[in-house]
């Protein structure tokens, strides 16, 4: 704040020259003096005086002139400080809400942190991070701003020392690689204007190594929850988790009153392969049954290993009919690709039971224990065969 206003410096001017006149008397009598002495002492008081005076102007005005430079700095550092500060609270809002999705095994989650928080990490630039899969592709993850995909990678590939094949300008993104483990799990990248600060990379550095933890633990709770609902050995679903899929397709069908079929099937003779073969021999034809049904049925069918050598298939939107035709393919593929063991080939054969899901059910087990039925009479009538449950004559015909 200004202590003397324009018009209070006029008045100034004018009390100086007001008060000049005043003493004009005393101060000519004050220089004849001085004069005086400088004529009989010999002495040169005036000009020594003026030379001090103009001596201590000068060094009031550069010590105003530092006094105002250190208060340049002050409100600099001040105002750096304050900068910091809210970069650190943005960056510790951005951990908050990383943790926030550890427990989730997608990154629909992790995407929508980044491009809430990503624009307030790196404000006015573009900013992108990229991960790379174990087959070694690379994937986007989020982009703020423009910059085309193949910089992006070209970029992200410098940042982790790999060679760049591309022939090409280098591309100019400033990269903070997210690494896990001395193992590269991607990059997080900003365009290089305006000027990052050292603070600023910091901050950057510190949100990719945050970054990094939360994709590899979001790839970890994946793993886990994939190994916790499948079978090992034959890679389909397990029995706990085919019944909650299945209780959700019920009310699924219960909105969109659109088909629904279930299918239970178990190997022939089984018991047979195992007491004649071994028990290796057995888990090798499971292994090959998992792997017909994962290459003939569609992705969006439940595959499930209900128990020992039973299995259990549920198509959405498939009636009846349709069923029966996927069960035919599934049937004849397992019969047609016999599982070779010890130089010799075992022969494997299934029998099929298929139930429809009835508008407005809402008991899986039931669904269930008709498919079972109709299994147990694809049994009874010689095996390697296909039954559906039983409906009544209204219905049938």
């Amino acid at each position: 704040m200004r202590v003397m206003g324009r018009n209070d410096a006029i008045l100034m001017m004018g009390l100086t020259v007001a008060l000049f006149v005043i003493f004009s008397g005393p101060v000519a009598t004050l220089l004849d003096y001085v004069r005086e002495i400088e004529a009989t002492r010999g002495l040169h008081l005036l000009p020594a005086l003026v030379i001090l005076a103009t001596i201590f102007s000068f060094h009031q005005l550069r010590k105003r002139q530092e006094i105002n430079a250190e208060s340049l700095s002050v409100a600099r550092a001040a105002q750096e400080a304050t900068e910091r500060a809210a970069e650190m609270s943005r960056l510790v809002a951005f951990g908050h809400a990383l943790a926030r999705t550890m427990d989730s095994e997608s990154t629909d989650s992790i995407r929508g942190v980044l491009h809430a928080h990503l624009p307030l990490l790196a404000p006015g630039r573009g900013v992108w991070v990229m991960t790379r899969t174990r087959s070694g592709h690379w994937e986007s993850q989020a982009t703020v701003g423009e910059s085309m995909p193949a910089d992006r990678e070209r970029a992200a590939r410098r940042a982790l020392g790999e060679a760049d094949p591309v022939v090409g300008p280098s591309p100019t993104e400033i990269c903070f690689p997210m690494i896990i483990g001395g193992v590269p799990e991607g990059v997080l990248g900003v365009a290089p204007e305006p000027a990052l600060t050292d603070h600023q990379r910091s901050v950057l550095s510190a949100a990719a190594a945050l970054l990094a933890v939360s994709l590899k633990n979001s790839e970890l709770f994946r793993e886990v929850r994939e190994n916790s609902v499948r079978d090992a050995l034959t890679g389909c679903f397990n029995r706990s988790h085919a019944l909650e899929v299945l209780d959700a397709e019920l009310r699924r069908a219960r909105r969109s009153r659109l088909p629904l079929s279930l299918v239970m099937f178990d190997l022939d003779n089984f018991k047979g392969i195992n007491d004649r073969h071994g028990h290796l021999c057995g888990d090798a034809v499971l292994a090959a049954v998992g792997a017909t049904m994962k290459a003939e049925l569609r992705g969006s069918d439940l595959k499930c290993r209900y128990g020992g050598d039973e299995f259990m298939v549920l198509l959405p939107d498939t009636p009846l009919i349709g069923a029966k035709q996927v069960s035919e393919n599934l049937r004849r593929a397992i019969a047609e690709h016999p599982v070779t063991w010890n130089d010799g080939q075992v022969m494997v054969t299934a029998s099929f039971g298929i139930t429809s899901i009835n508008q407005g059910e809402n008991d899986p087990l039931g669904a269930i224990a008709r498919a079972d039925t109709a299994l147990y009479r694809a049994k009874q009538r010689g095996r390697n065969g296909i039954e559906l449950e039983e409906q009544p004559a209204a219905l049938a015909s």
